[in-house]
């Protein structure tokens, strides 16, 4: 719309034209009080019925809420109207009428139930605060992806029909691609390591992987979006600084750039975690979640860590943390092992509420390689893309991947992981 003014930026004396959605209507009897709503805020428009022609007058006070209009006026300035300033409209054009009865209240005055809320995504977006979530996301990953520019990062993209499994196993969505069989991708982890070994050396991804798990908690999703990243010449720890550095530049960039929007969601104590997250080893996990007495059994090596003992280690530890050294029976083929075999390169970056970050240093040496994948049941030859390539000279490696949805679930402390994806897919739905 040509011309068009947000109504952030109407200034009193200006002469402009404002288009958006109908927030409310107010009757007082001879005057009346619509407002309208844009991305930017909201604005008054004013109706003096004596003075303003008849037809005007009817046509503002007849619409329903979460009509599209746009009121061309004088800016005038008034301290009594919710954001200092209102519009005496010369003109209103009624663009889009919606239907009186709404599947959910945009407003906010009346709560919906979750479900509600994501059959009806885009009237659930017209909400401040559900609004302010994905413009917090927006910056997250806007923070991020400066932060790999800033350690000489290239951004990649890979494949998401596969002919393999990255990781194998039943977690795996199959598709027909031309009268073969195929799958979505469960991560580019593989893609993101022939890249190490490629000119780019140092690379990030962020885009969609695929899991068929069973889970149908308010933490998981079957489609999710997820930040990778892979650097040649680096072992577990620097790519654990890595992490935590990325880490951080999305708190810092939500800290200063998305006040208003914390604002509107009730954070006025957000702050970034301070530096120098603990690394904890798997051992020292284990020990540590004993001591706590929160579990009904006592954990022994070689068990993974389970959602009650992960909050009992986040409540001991009060903030954000590493475990490393994990048993290399638990971690994926990928990983490469400490001297001796028993201990693993691997490595997660814990939230107090759960895990974030999966990584570790990988094998880069082609017969150990071949090696891991017979210990885990694989078999070599259906991945031979990605193991040739390690006959031709793989440079030690190391990175690490971690979940958009989770840490911002994590970030503003949200109920459900569904609340910070547009359209979640789950056991139950695959629409809208």
């Amino acid at each position: 719309m040509q011309n068009r003014t947000y109504t952030a930026d109407a200034e009193p004396g200006d002469h402009a034209t404002v288009a958006g959605w109908v927030h409310e209507i107010r009757d007082l009897g001879g005057i009346a009080f619509l407002i309208l709503r844009d991305k930017s805020g909201k604005i008054q428009i004013k109706f003096e019925k004596d003075e303003m022609p008849e037809d005007l007058v009817e046509t503002g006070l007849d619409l329903s809420r979460e009509s599209v209009i746009s009121a061309t006026g004088t800016i005038e300035e008034e301290p009594r109207a919710p954001t200092g300033v209102e519009i005496a409209p010369e003109e209103l054009d009624v663009i889009a009428e919606a239907e009186p009865e709404l599947p959910l209240d945009p407003s906010g005055k009346v709560d919906a139930e979750l479900s509600t809320r994501l059959d009806n995504r885009t009237l659930d977006l017209r909400k401040d605060e559900t609004k302010a979530i994905f413009e917090i996301r927006a910056e997250i990953l806007r923070a991020v992806r400066e932060s790999f520019r800033e350690i000489g990062c290239t951004e990649i993209n890979t494949p998401k029909i596969v002919a393999t499994g990255t990781e194998g196993g039943t977690e795996l969505f199959p598709i027909t691609y031309f009268g073969k069989e195929a799958f979505m991708n469960q991560s580019p982890q593989l893609f993101k390591q022939l890249m190490v070994g490629s000119g780019l050396e140092r690379v990030f991804e962020i885009g969609p992987i695929f899991r068929a798990e069973e889970h149908n908690t308010p933490r998981h999703l079957n489609e999710a979006t997820m930040i990778d990243f892979e650097s040649a010449f680096i072992d577990h720890e620097e790519a654990m600084d890595a992490c935590e550095r990325t880490l951080l530049a999305a708190h810092e960039g939500v800290a200063e750039n998305c006040r208003e929007q914390l604002e509107t969601l009730g954070y006025d104590d957000f702050s970034v975690p301070e530096a120098g997250f603990p690394r904890l080893t798997y051992e020292e996990a284990i020990e540590r979640i004993n001591a706590t007495g929160e579990l009904d059994e006592q954990l022994v090596w070689g068990d993974d860590l389970p959602t009650e003992a992960e909050k009992a280690l986040g409540q001991d530890v009060g903030g954000h943390y590493f475990v490393t050294d994990w048993p290399s029976e638990i971690k994926p083929f990928y990983i490469q092992d400490h001297e001796g075999g028993e201990l693993s390169k691997g490595f997660d970056l814990m939230h107090p509420r759960m895990e974030l970050v999966s990584g570790g240093q990988r094998e880069h040496r082609y017969d150990y390689l071949v090696e891991g994948f017979e210990q885990q049941g694989l078999d070599p030859s259906q991945f031979e893309y990605y193991t040739k390539m390690f006959k031709y000279g793989m440079p030690p490696h190391a990175g690490w991947a971690y979940g958009v949805e989770r840490l911002v679930m994590t970030m503003l402390d949200l109920g459900n992981i569904r609340e910070a994806v547009l359209f979640p897919r789950d056991r139950q739905r695959l629409s809208p």
